[in-house]
């Protein structure tokens, strides 16, 4: 299991653990805090760095701006993904779920609150949480991973609710469609799965492997990451990345892009989407590439758009994934500069 610092450095070789440590750094997750002036961003050693975005973007910005403000050791594996609410920062890591009050993190006291582990088949059992969403009207969060199942958590008891069960493989991705109380669902096993919150049952699944026009054989069938507006879902991982009709089942618009897609975005009247490689790539629903936008990267896992109308100032994009650092693009045309742990 990769630990953020060995039992027992040298201070001499301290340095250059530290240098190596963020040469093999991998950035999983990000989550925007709820005033939007500071971001966190989630490595594979366990950490959570917490980013000041009014400093970054300031005109008086120095190098040690774009430095964090804080970091602290949130899990013993890697921190899979985050999610924010108006008070709370909610972490996953392996076969657990940690919540942080953003007041006490942005005063540099990073207690948890809580930690709560879905029933497992087994004691034994300590799969990852690969995916967070937030259900806010039932004031729920739900986690899904490598047990193959989604698990809903009454956040008001911290309680486990239901367990959904349908994929046979584990899970990469969530999404809402907020308009009707249904959850969508993406894994390994090739297959988007949408399930109605009001009865817990699956009620529509798309096997995306099995559309011969979405099917990538030699990249695997497994769905990577998700999004939804309203009837629309966009969709890819091993098959093509692809803009659903969700109440017709219909594939619309086949994207042009041949790496698998690791995180994607509905935005205004476009979808962001990102994967192997360093681009953040913006589409036209129509399938046109309007722009392939490169970062400091090799490989994209994660896209955050802040968009909290508290701080209009701090409205960005930000991307991360195979290095040390996470993007930050002031409008969508250029990366302005990075942040770096």
């Amino acid at each position: 299991m990769e630990r953020a610092v060995p039992q027992a450095v040298p201070l001499g070789q301290m340095e250059v653990f530290q240098a190596l440590q963020r040469l093999h750094m991998t950035v999983f997750s990000q989550s925007v805090s709820p005033c939007g002036k500071f971001l966190a961003a989630g490595n594979n050693y366990g950490q959570i760095a917490i980013f000041s975005l009014s400093a970054a973007l300031s005109s008086e910005a120095k190098e040690e701006s774009k430095k964090p403000v804080v970091t602290f050791q949130a899990h013993d594996g890697p921190v899979y993904s985050m999610v924010s609410t108006d008070r709370h920062l909610f972490s996953a890591g392996d076969g657990e779920v940690k919540a942080w009050l953003w007041a006490e993190i942005l005063k540099k006291g990073c207690k948890e609150l809580w930690r709560h582990q879905p029933p497992y088949r087994t004691s034994l059992e300590v799969p990852e949480i690969n995916a967070l969403l937030l259900i806010p009207k039932e004031n729920s969060l739900i986690l899904a991973g490598g047990d193959c199942q989604l698990h809903t958590m009454d956040l008001e008891t911290g309680t486990f609710t239901r367990a959904l069960r349908g994929h046979t493989d584990y899970i990469h991705c969530l999404a809402l469609r907020e308009r009707s109380p249904e959850v969508l669902s993406g894994g390994e096993d090739g297959a988007v799965r949408l399930w109605d919150l009001r009865t817990a049952k699956e009620v529509q699944t798309i096997e995306v492997y099995k559309h011969e026009e979405c099917s990538r054989p030699q990249n695997g069938r497994w769905i990577g990451c998700l999004a939804t507006d309203s009837d629309w879902m966009v969709c890819g991982g091993g098959p093509a990345l692809t803009l659903w009709h969700l109440r017709s089942s219909t594939p619309t618009t086949i994207f042009p892009m041949r790496a698998p897609q690791k995180h994607v975005t509905f935005y205004q009247d476009l979808i962001l989407s990102a994967g192997q490689g360093p681009c953040v790539n913006q589409w036209q629903l129509s399938g046109e590439l309007k722009a392939q936008v490169p970062g400091s990267s090799p490989g994209l896992l994660s896209l955050s758009l802040n968009q909290q109308p508290a701080a209009p100032e701090c409205k960005v994009l930000t991307a991360a994934g195979n290095s040390c650092r996470v993007d930050v693009f002031t409008n969508l045309g250029y990366r302005a500069f990075s942040l770096s742990f």
